[in-house]
């Protein structure tokens, strides 16, 4: 079968270096498009960049919005670092941008291509930006594939997660679009623990791809640790979107109502998705991942970093 086509709109980010690590191995990846979200625009940009050049893609790097649509710009440096890839020694950068336009990229490839998924693992700024200027858009996409929300617990506050507490009015208008929606939320990408034993496993690979991946998951459980869980793990939420497209047979799906939080004084970003089916809520509009077949996912993570070597 033809590996589907796609861009992915990430804000790296451990987790999203992770996920463009996969999408460039089992994806035909047009092009990264990078937002503000887990560190300031510059440094996404940055770490995207660094990113395909320490695996060696030629895969072109767009910029895009560097601050939500309403809310101040807030980031995740607690879990990432300064720099967003805190961890790894970077080498200097020889990479450059394809362009400073990443939503009249996503637009425009949008209309060129009849089968395209657009993968978004941080903010959905730029996607919300794609739709609102060209709202053909949401009919033209085959789909998007979101790492964000929850069905159930948050993780920035007790029921929102970051990428859409970030922006919650861009995640209201993605979710309202009409556009074919697949979620990846914290209650999925929890069942994707990342702990010791696989880093292990990744760093005997050898390869240079394999120990950058290594020391960034050893930077990235070692945070979890500290801000969370107390034990050395943390999920690996990005990757997840990416092998929702690339492995659909590895997750199990509902369709549900889901609609984004704007104003709760305590539940400002939380994804609430309606397990009810009543119908004046209005019909399901995305189809939510529930489970996730664990072993094959860490399976998939190995062989795909092996392929680096």
């Amino acid at each position: 079968m033809p590996r589907p086509r796609l861009i992915l709109d990430c804000d790296p980010g451990h987790d999203d270096a992770i996920a463009i690590l996969m999408a460039a191995k089992h994806a035909e990846l047009l092009a990264i498009t990078t937002v503000s979200g887990n560190v300031p625009l510059g440094l996404t940009a940055h770490n995207a960049l660094i990113t395909t050049q320490i695996l060696g893609l030629d895969t072109p790097v767009y910029v895009g919005a560097d601050r939500p649509l309403v809310a101040p710009p807030r980031h995740a440096e607690f879990i990432h670092g300064e720099s967003g890839l805190g961890g790894p020694i970077l080498p200097p950068l020889t990479r450059q941008l394809a362009g400073h336009d990443a939503v009249r990229f996503i637009i425009e490839a949008g209309r060129r291509y009849d089968d395209l998924w657009l993968v978004a693992t941080g903010p959905l700024t730029n996607v919300a930006l794609a739709l609102r200027q060209a709202p053909d858009l949401a009919a033209r996409l085959r789909g998007i594939a979101i790492m964000g929300g929850s069905t159930s617990f948050g993780n920035t506050t007790s029921h929102a997660e970051f990428n859409i507490w970030a922006d919650p009015e861009a995640a209201a208008i993605v979710f309202s679009s009409g556009a074919k929606l697949w979620l990846c939320g914290l209650n999925l990408t929890h069942q994707f623990m990342i702990g010791p034993d696989i880093v292990a496993q990744l760093r005997a690979l050898g390869s240079v791809a394999a120990t950058f991946t290594a020391e960034l998951l050893d930077f990235y459980c070692a945070k979890y640790a500290e801000k969370f869980f107390g034990k050395v793990e943390g999920p690996l939420h990005d990757p997840c979107a990416v092998m929702l497209v690339t492995h659909p047979e590895l997750f199990t799906c509902h369709d549900r109502h889901v609609a984004v939080e704007l104003t709760g004084q305590l539940t400002r970003g939380m994804t609430v998705v309606d397990e009810r089916g009543v119908k004046e809520m209005g019909p399901n509009n995305v189809s939510v991942a529930y489970g996730l077949d664990t072993s094959a996912a860490l399976r998939l993570l190995l062989e795909t970093v092996r392929l680096y070597a």
